[in-house]
């Protein structure tokens, strides 16, 4: 790899995960629920202090947890994950709010830590608890007691954008980016690319990093040169390369239900 190839990789860092860059559609209350929620358990009791989102893979579960932590900041908020040790399932008193991404992946030790971490949080009004995973609680590939404890709070579908929402997403992060992006580019994205939201995602920080080597405005003529080259993204070749693939989670879904909802 040249110096001038690895000084562009580092350019271009991805903003981090926020509220304010979620585009939440349908699942406006889960958001706007989610992004209170620290400011509401410094104030006082809050009655709604466990959650458990789930949805199909890219329909930005771990987003939200992102988000959260973000805004709650890292005193505040402890994220865990199937690649955590037990010891970050033990509750602390000084962090009131708990981020569980993928629940369905947890180890047999790990749900039973998280079923007694949901306990202790239940059981301190001032902490809460935000899970995510990939089916509604009464599918979840988890242990019976914690699937029941999972099913106690409010439960949120994580509704999947539209396409038309898709492409104003891409427009939108195109923007915070800097990305003068060309209008016919987020359109091919979404007829010739997987269409999950993180695939889209990273072929954009991908093709923001191409333009910069480039020296060239993101085109639509461009994004051809850079899905052509041998090292594209894995599956994220055009129609050109007969590679590209929709992804089996990225079919549109209808709106989300409210409380029970979902991911």
């Amino acid at each position: 790899m040249t110096v001038l190839r690895q000084l562009t990789l580092d350019l271009g860092t991805p903003p981090p995960s926020t509220f304010d860059n979620f585009f939440a559609g349908t699942n406006a209350e889960l958001v706007a629920r989610l992004a209170e929620l620290d400011g509401a358990l410094a104030a006082g009791p809050v009655a709604d202090r466990t959650f458990y989102v789930w949805g199909e893979p890219g329909s930005g579960r771990s987003h939200l947890l992102a988000a959260l932590l973000h805004s709650a900041g890292p005193q505040r908020a402890r994220f865990i994950g199937p690649q955590s040790a037990l010891t970050a399932f033990a509750f602390d008193a000084h962090v009131p709010i708990y981020a569980v991404d993928d629940c369905d992946k947890l180890s047999s030790a790990q749900q039973v830590a998280l079923f007694n971490l949901f306990n202790e949080v239940r059981a301190q009004p001032s902490a809460a608890l935000v899970a995510t995973g990939n089916a509604a609680p009464i599918a979840l590939a988890v242990r019976e007691d914690l699937r029941t404890r999972l099913g106690w709070g409010l439960v949120f579908h994580l509704a999947p954008l539209p396409d038309e929402r898709k492409a104003a997403v891409l427009k939108h992060a195109a923007k915070e980016r800097g990305i003068a992006l060309a209008e016919d580019v987020p359109g091919y994205l979404l007829t010739h690319f997987r269409r999950d939201m993180p695939s889209l995602m990273a072929l954009l920080d991908a093709l923001d990093r191409f333009s910069l080597e480039q020296k060239r405005a993101v085109t639509l003529p461009l994004l051809r040169t850079m899905l052509a080259l041998p090292d594209a993204l894995p599956g994220a070749r055009g129609s050109d390369g007969n590679t590209a693939q929709r992804s089996a989670d990225a079919s549109p879904g209808g709106p989300a239900t409210g409380p029970r909802r979902f991911k």
